[in-house]
C-alpha cells in the first residue's frame, strides 16, 4: 500500500493568463513581504533599545504584511473562536508554509521552527526578523532551548508550535509528538502557562483536488508558490481557536499533546 506521502500532486499547468497572474501577484507580494521587511528592521533599531525582548509594534507590521498578502492571493480567510489572553503557547495542525500568513494575519504570535529554516533562502532571512525560535534535534540541546522558551514565554511572547513536526496534504491530521510539550512543564512556568489548540482547515478551490493547498514529501517551495500564485479562483482558509487549557490541569506532556491532537484533530474532520 502507498503512504499518502507518497501520492504526488496533479502536475502543475499554468496557462498564459495563469502567467500573468504570477508575475502580477508574485511582484506584488514581493515588494510587500521585502518592504515590510525593510520597515520592520528599521522599527526594531528603535524597539530593541527601548523595549529588549518586547516587541510592542514590529508585530502589527507583521500582521499587516500577512493580512493583505492573503488579500492579493485573493484567499478568503474566516475565523471562529478568540485568540487566548492569557499568558501562553498556541499549537496549531500544519498544512504548508501558507500556515505562516494565515496564523500571523489572525494574532502576535512568535513560531517555533526547525535549525534549518534559519539558513533558508529569503525565508530565513524572514523567520529571524519576525522573532522565530530556532530548535535543533540534539538531546544535547534541551536544556539550552528550555531555557530560551522559559525566557520568551516570560517575555509575554506567544510561541507558536508544529507538534506534528511537518507539514502535509492539507486533508489530514499527523500525530502529534510530544517533546516540545515538556517545556510547558518547567517550575517556571507549569502555574502560569496555557496551551491553546488551533485548527487551520484548508478548503480547495471547486473542482481542484483536495490536497491543493498541502505542501509535503518532495515538493519544492518554488513550484508550490507558483501554484498558489497561478491559482485563478482561490478556495478558503478557516482558522479555529479552541479554548485554552492550564497546564497544570494535566499530569504530564503527553497526555496534554493527546488532548492538543483530538481537539484539533475533531475540528479539522468537521469542517474540512
Amino acid at each position: 500500500m502507498t503512504a499518502w506521502q507518497d501520492v504526488p500532486p496533479p502536475p502543475l499547468r499554468v496557462t498564459p493568463l495563469g502567467w500573468l497572474r504570477v508575475l502580477w501577484r508574485g511582484s506584488l507580494i514581493g515588494a510587500l513581504t521585502y518592504g515590510g521587511l525593510l520597515v520592520l528592521l528599521l522599527v526594531r533599531l528603535v524597539e530593541w533599545p527601548l523595549f529588549g525582548q518586547a516587541r510592542p509594534v514590529t508585530p502589527h507590521i507583521t500582521r499587516f504584511v500577512c493580512r493583505t498578502a492573503l488579500r492579493i492571493l485573493r484567499l478568503p480567510l474566516s475565523v471562529r473562536g478568540r485568540p487566548m489572553t492569557q499568558p501562553g503557547a498556541i499549537v496549531a495542525n500544519h498544512s504548508s508554509w501558507l500556515d505562516i500568513f494565515v496564523l500571523n494575519a489572525v494574532q502576535t504570535i512568535y513560531f517555533v521552527a526547525k535549525a534549518e529554516v534559519a539558513d533558508w533562502p529569503m525565508i530565513g532571512w524572514l523567520a529571524r526578523a519576525t522573532g522565530t525560535v530556532f530548535i535543533a534535534r540534539k538531546g544535547t540541546e534541551a536544556k539550552k532551548q528550555q531555557d530560551i522558551f522559559e525566557s520568551r514565554l516570560q517575555a509575554g511572547h506567544r510561541l507558536l508550535f508544529f507538534p506534528e513536526g511537518t507539514s502535509t496534504d492539507a486533508i489530514r491530521v499527523l500525530p502529534f509528538k510530544s517533546t516540545l510539550f515538556e517545556a510547558f512543564f518547567s517550575p517556571a512556568l507549569e502555574r502560569s502557562m496555557h496551551i491553546q489548540p488551533v485548527t487551520v482547515v484548508f478548503h480547495a478551490p471547486e473542482g481542484e483536488d483536495r490536497r491543493h493547498y498541502g505542501w509535503w514529501g518532495d515538493m519544492d517551495f518554488a513550484g508550490h508558490l507558483l501554484k498558489m500564485l497561478a491559482t485563478p479562483r482561490q478556495g478558503r482558509v478557516e482558522v479555529i481557536f479552541h479554548p485554552e487549557v492550564p497546564v497544570d490541569a494535566f499530569e504530564n506532556r503527553k497526555i496534554l499533546s493527546q488532548h492538543c491532537e483530538r481537539v484539533i484533530r475533531t475540528a479539522h474532520v468537521t469542517a474540512a
